[in-house]
């Protein structure tokens, strides 16, 4: 679809559904994929087909992330694929930054005056700058709690150990709020996408 047109949808609907690296090698299971994988799967799932099936559904918008050589998300292996095939209609986006406004023609394609919803991976990376950036660009947010997740992170400095990927999650997730991103659950699914 020309932006011009996923422009309009956008701003028809005023909502944007916008599914950051939602791919195979980071929702495989561990420890190749983040840890809450299995659960993240069916969530994701879940909140596409809620989207599709809205009655005025939003423009969805896949960004797909572009690792380095040996990652997980290398380009054209299959961790790069996306999990959920994208429909005719739904934009694709190739990034190699964890802001997907940064370097891409996202910024086109969402009015700045549009409603993200953002769901995907990882909470401390993509979903994290993509937030942040389009809470600058005047968008308004809202994050799922239960649909974006990340890696357990080791830790270097003051002793080592372990954060798990739930403790980061749950930082990003107070974070994000207190910048003015809006927390919802999976159990606000139903009205996230129809007209409130």
């Amino acid at each position: 679809m020309p932006a011009s047109e996923t422009h309009a949808l956008a701003a028809s609907t005023g909502r944007v559904l916008l599914c950051l690296d939602v791919q195979a090698g980071v929702l495989s299971n561990p420890p190749k994929g983040v840890p809450s994988a299995s659960a993240l799967r069916r969530n994701l799932a879940q909140v596409l087909a809620s989207a599709r099936g809205a009655s005025h559904p939003p423009l969805i918008i896949h960004v797909r992330n572009t690792g380095d050589f040996g990652d997980v998300d290398e380009p054209n292996t299959p961790g790069w694929q996306l999990v959920h095939a994208p429909l005719p209609h739904e934009a694709v986006i190739d990034k190699r930054k964890n802001n997907a406004f940064a370097g891409t023609k996202l910024g086109e394609l969402i009015p700045p005056d549009a409603e993200i919803v953002i769901v995907g991976l990882q909470s401390d990376f993509s979903v994290r700058a993509t937030c942040s950036a389009a809470l600058g660009r005047g968008n308004e947010v809202l994050l799922i709690h239960g649909a974006h997740g990340t890696y357990d992170r080791l830790e270097v400095l003051y002793g080592g150990g372990v954060t798990s990927a739930a403790q980061i999650e749950e930082e990003i997730e107070g974070e994000l709020q207190e910048a003015g991103v809006h927390l919802l659950d999976m159990k606000d699914l139903a009205a996230i996408f129809d007209d409130r």
